[in-house]
Parts: C-alpha cells; sequence; structure tokens
C-alpha cells in the first residue's frame, strides 16, 4: 500500500498538519522559527514542478492536437467520434462552472477554516483578476509575443497559439511534420522526467507545505480539505449520472443492458482507477454485452481512451474554482470563459499521463487563467486520490456511452443471445 504514491503523499498531508499544530500548541518560539527552513523546503519543491508547467503544457497541447488532427484524418467514423468527443466535452465544462458555483453558493468556504488553508500562500489581487472586460479578452486570446506570453505565464494566449501550432504541424509533408513532433515529443518527455523526479519527493515537499499550514492555523483547513473532497467528488460523479441518462435517453443501447454491460467495467475502473486498464474490459461488454460491431469497438474505444477524458475538464475546473473562491477571486464571465477554453485544450493535451502529473499540468494552468494561486495544488493534490476515482468511473462510463451512441442503428446480437440461441 506504501508503494502507492498518492498513500504516501495523503500520509504526509497529515503528518505535517499534525505536526504543525503540534509546534504551533507546545514548541517554544526558538523550534517554531526553525521551522522556517521547513517551509523554505516547501517553497523550493513547489518552485521545481512549476518551472515546469508552461513547456509542458505547450508541447503537449501541440502533439495532443496534431494526434487528434491526424485521428480525424484516418476516416468519417473517427471523424464523427472526435466531433462527439468535443460537444460531450463542451457540455461538461459548462456544467462544471454551473455546478462548482452551485455547489459554492450552498455550501461557501468557511472563512476561518479557508483563511487557515490559504495561510500560507499568498492572496492575489482579486481586483486584477475582475479587470479584464470582454473587448480585452477577445483582443487577448491571440499573442502578440508567444515567447512574452510564455515568460509572463499567460496561459490562455499560449494555450491559443498552441492550438494553432498543433493543426498547422499536422498539414505538414511528413517528412517536416515527423521531425517537428519528435523534438516536440522529446522536450515533453524531458519535462515529464523532471516532474517524475520531483514528485518522488513529493511526500517530503507536502509534509514540508503541509507543515507551513498546520503551524500558523493547526488543523483548522482539516475543514476545508473535506469540503473540498466532497464537492468535487459530487461535482465529477455526476458525469457518471448524466452519461446514464443520456445513454437512457438516445435510446442507444437498453438502459438495463447498458447498466449489466457497464457494471463490471466500473468495478475495474474503481479498483485501478485507469481507463486504459479498463479497457480490456470495455472492449469486451460493450461488444457482447450491448452488440456494437467490432469494427466500431475498435476504433472508437481506443481512440476515447486516448483523446476523451470526460470528467478531466469536469474535475479541473470545479478544483481550478474552489481554489478562486478560496481565494475570494471572483473572476467575470471573460475570465470564466477563458479558463473553460485551457480546460478544454489542456484535457487533450494531459490524456496518458499519470494522475499526480496530470493534476497539476491541467490544474495549475486553469488556476492562471481565473487570477487564482497555484501554491496549495500539492494540498489539493495529496487528497485527489478520492476525487480521482470518480474521474476513473466517469471516463469508462463516458467512453461506452459515446461508443454505443455512434453505433447506434448498427448494432449486432450480443454475444449471449446468440448463444442462448
Amino acid at each position: 500500500m506504501l508503494r502507492s504514491l498518492a498513500v504516501r503523499v495523503l500520509i504526509a498531508l497529515v503528518l505535517g498538519l499534525l505536526v504543525g499544530a503540534g509546534l504551533q500548541l507546545w514548541a517554544p518560539p526558538a523550534v517554531q522559527d526553525g521551522a522556517a527552513i521547513v517551509e523554505a523546503l516547501g517553497s523550493l519543491w513547489l518552485n521545481a514542478l512549476r518551472m515546469t508547467i508552461v513547456p509542458l503544457v505547450f508541447t503537449l497541447l501541440v502533439l495532443g492536437i496534431a494526434s487528434v488532427a491526424d485521428a480525424a484524418a484516418t476516416g468519417k467514423l473517427a471523424a464523427r467520434a472526435i466531433f462527439l468527443f468535443a460537444i460531450f466535452l463542451t457540455v461538461f465544462s459548462i456544467y462544471a462552472v454551473l455546478a462548482t458555483q452551485g455547489w459554492l453558493a450552498i455550501w461557501p468556504i468557511d472563512e476561518v477554516a479557508g483563511a487557515a488553508l490559504r495561510a500560507s500562500a499568498q492572496a492575489p489581487d482579486a481586483a486584477a483578476a475582475q479587470a479584464s472586460t470582454f473587448a480585452d479578452f477577445l483582443k487577448g486570446l491571440a499573442p502578440a509575443n508567444a515567447l512574452k506570453a510564455a515568460v509572463e505565464d499567460a496561459i490562455l494566449p499560449l494555450v491559443v497559439f498552441g492550438v494553432f501550432f498543433g493543426f498547422a504541424a499536422s498539414r505538414l509533408p511528413e517528412e517536416l511534420k515527423q521531425p517537428l513532433l519528435t523534438v516536440f515529443r522529446a522536450i515533453a518527455e524531458t519535462m515529464l522526467t523532471i516532474v517524475r523526479w520531483v514528485l518522488w519527493v513529493a511526500p517530503v515537499g507536502v509534509f514540508a507545505l503541509s507543515l507551513s499550514v498546520g503551524l500558523r492555523t493547526g488543523i483548522a483547513s482539516a475543514a476545508t480539505l473535506l469540503q473540498y473532497i466532497v464537492m468535487v467528488s459530487t461535482i465529477i460523479a455526476g458525469i457518471t449520472v448524466i452519461m446514464m441518462l443520456v445513454v437512457a435517453l438516445t435510446r442507444s443501447a437498453r438502459f438495463g443492458e447498458f447498466l449489466r454491460a457497464s457494471g463490471p467495467v466500473l468495478a475495474v475502473a474503481f479498483s485501478t482507477q485507469s481507463s486504459l486498464a479498463s479497457l480490456p474490459a470495455m472492449l469486451e461488454r460493450t461488444r457482447d454485452n450491448l452488440g456494437v460491431p467490432d469494427r466500431i469497438t475498435g476504433l472508437v474505444l481506443p481512440l476515447a481512451v486516448a483523446v476523451f477524458r470526460a470528467t478531466s475538464p469536469v474535475g479541473n475546473l470545479a478544483a481550478a474554482l474552489f481554489v478562486a473562491s478560496l481565494y475570494g477571486v471572483e473572476p467575470g464571465l471573460p475570465q470564466i470563459a477563458g479558463a473553460v477554453l485551457v480546460a478544454f485544450a489542456v484535457s487533450v493535451g494531459s490524456v496518458g499521463l499519470p494522475g499526480q502529473i496530470s493534476f497539476f499540468a491541467s490544474v495549475a494552468p486553469i488556476c492562471i487563467a481565473l487570477g487564482a494561486p497555484i501554491d496549495l495544488l500539492p494540498i489539493l493534490l495529496a487528497v485527489e486520490v478520492v476525487p480521482d476515482i470518480f474521474r476513473t468511473l466517469g471516463n469508462v462510463t463516458a467512453d461506452m456511452g459515446v461508443t454505443t451512441m455512434l453505433a447506434k442503428g448498427e448494432r449486432q446480437p450480443p454475444a449471449e443471445a446468440e448463444e442462448s440461441a
């Protein structure tokens, strides 16, 4: 169990909060002053993660866009699948914003508990986050200087530039496209190697950061962390429910059959927390129990696992909006629209990454687009083990649901029915 990085990070979070709270209550001032060195280690670890954000997001985005464009060019079925993926991701992103705002209206973050959690990070200028108008938003979509946007962490224009760059790269002749994408792939792998090194010592970094929180505020911040887990997990779980309703309403498969077919797949998803590990079960159940032809399951399901993570923008937007609310940042419609665009784009680029890497690489750009700090993301990463379960459940349900929708009218008799005949 301790071999799991998520478990080790969660243990480090709890220990850091407890040790920090204990020092606050009983340690003499000299010992508390010495804890500043531990806090500095936490900041150093966080900066090591921060330095990879811009190159990692940009290179993964270019590679993801290029792969999607190549897949769409392989045939009508692939193009239809990607079009349907895009529709669902757009709808789910809007749902995430509305659901999170609704949750925060019903259950606002307690000011005392929220102050306890954000005590270890600098609050942003809330007014600056709201200053942009819709006209400014439109003008800022395309960066006048892409390098300047990267230096200033202007994530939205950088994402727009990455999208155009990826589509343009996909139109190059093969002798030019492949060397270019190879360079980007090499840069991305280099950044991922650095991130893996940094995450290898994540328990130390999270312990240092959480000790800082506990030292300043005791364990009062635990209530806010629990609220985060409940809110984000519930919002993500809504995707599973929505996809079940979509299947029932579109009649792309008999609802009872879909429930029976998806049950074993959801069990695999729950135990592995991996859509890729659930792919064999999805292929088997969709083909044998739902009667989807091999030519559809063989293309759509692997493509869905590769480029369609239904819960990615949902969970990432919910997390980023929670952080913004925690700091009192009230982004306007242009900032929220920009955050949705960033969430949509980075969900494509971060497909296939390990959960800890994809969480930081996906949520940090959205926070920056909203004008919220990213200092507390490592703390939220420590409790991501719970929402991550619901992410996988929603992903596999959406993958199977979209596959049955694309196969509507082309179903073959399920294997069980053929055997009983």
